[in-house]
């Protein structure tokens, strides 16, 4: 039981890391908008958590950075087991497979209640068998399953061999109070010269590593400014978002000489306004599960290109509130981007569909109470269970 008797029960959420934007900024929407009264949460990061959500702080979250290594590190899960006990939580929620070895050591830890959900899977999870084995192995730890898509609650059952009453199917909320669309002109945003009043701003959102695959979308930009259809020309790119495969795309784009056509910050604070600087959103990943930066994105009343894959399928409607293409096909993924550049109607009545859907099904207070539900009935199940004597 939790150190504080007369407290909410504590649930503890490992994560790989408390990022800006995706899975960071769905995890801290969940704790807000869930009762205060009902559970008290503390946020364990595998490794360094950013600086941008260092408000939550104030709402009394705690979070502890276990400060893991790249590569092997096994030191980490002897944090992870020592920062369990300290804390004694009532239920522990970890997430992907980054998370999933917490199963195990949350069990040894002696918490009773715990929960796994998959946000999405990285590129090789699904085929690589030791990932496969590994979640078997761990199945029967796992009091329950949550899936983003219902892509992600088929492979649970399919593929993991999860019970299906034993995995709830929850869609990402979004914030559609804070990401809303631009009442004006675009905000001058990016290095100087960037914008210009007659810009078309491509944009995406995401970390920047294989699975997402932004040299792709790299690709399809690079093949419209270099086509002559004079609506290309005010063509410009913002990728926002940090990672492995950043530094590869700034090479593709200043190698072609249009690097002052592009802009790849790195991690951002105000994703919300640089979303409303955007006339489109891509979503280039080749592996995906339910994208908290496509949410925010329809939520703007943004029209979207996405690949074929995952939650994208479920989330984006083809020729209502956007474009599908297969993944890595950047002639493909520019005859869309196309589409929307020189018909940008479209791309309005797209935009304002998208943000309809959202405020109609991917509410915040709707996701908090999905989640409530299953911490609760989990609690419901332990209470009721017989003790030992």
């Amino acid at each position: 039981m939790s150190q504080h008797a007369d407290a909410p029960p504590l649930v503890v959420h490992l994560v790989s890391q408390l990022d800006a934007g995706g899975a960071g900024t769905g995890l801290v929407n969940l704790i807000a908008h869930m009762p205060p009264e009902r559970y008290r949460h503390a946020i364990v990061c595998l490794s360094e958590s950013a600086s941008y959500h260092a408000d939550i702080r104030e709402r009394g979250v705690a979070i502890i950075n276990l400060h893991k290594r790249d590569g092997a590190d096994f030191g980490h899960y002897l944090r992870m087991f020592r920062t369990l006990r300290a804390l004694q939580p009532d239920l522990v929620h970890t997430r992907n497979l980054s998370g999933l070895k917490g199963q195990l050591v949350a069990a040894l830890a002696g918490v009773k209640l715990r929960v796994h959900a998959e946000h999405g899977r990285e590129r090789d999870d699904g085929g690589a068998p030791r990932h496969r084995l590994l979640r078997r192995l761990l199945r029967p730890l796992i009091g329950h399953f949550i899936a983003v898509s219902s892509d992600l609650q088929r492979w649970l059952v399919d593929q993991v061999g999860a019970e299906p009453a034993r995995v709830s199917h929850i869609s990402n909320g979004v914030d559609s109070v804070q990401f809303h669309p631009r009442l004006g002109p675009p905000a001058a945003v990016g290095p100087a010269g960037f914008m210009h009043d007659s810009a078309y701003v491509i944009g995406s959102v995401g970390h920047m590593d294989e699975a997402m695959n932004h040299a792709t979308l790299v690709e399809a930009f690079l093949r419209l400014i270099a086509s002559p259809h004079p609506a290309h020309q005010r063509l410009r790119l913002m990728i926002i978002g940090d990672g492995p495969c950043r530094a590869e795309c700034q090479s593709m784009l200043n190698r072609a000489g249009a690097g002052h056509k592009a802009w790849l910050p790195g991690e951002r604070a105000d994703i919300a306004q640089l979303l409303r600087a955007m006339d489109l959103f891509v979503l280039p990943s080749v592996a995906e599960g339910g994208s908290n930066a496509l949410l925010e994105a329809m939520a703007t009343g943004l029209p979207v290109v996405a690949t074929t894959v995952g939650a994208s399928n479920e989330l984006v409607h083809p020729g209502f509130t956007g474009i599908l293409v297969p993944p890595t096909s950047p002639d493909l993924m520019a005859a869309a981007i196309a589409d929307y550049c020189r018909i940008p109607e479209m791309g309005a009545r797209h935009g304002a569909r998208a943000r309809s859907q959202v405020i109609a099904h991917h509410s915040l207070p709707a996701m908090a109470r999905s989640y409530l539900a299953v911490y609760d009935a989990l609690a419901r199940q332990a209470s009721a269970a017989p003790q030992r004597a």
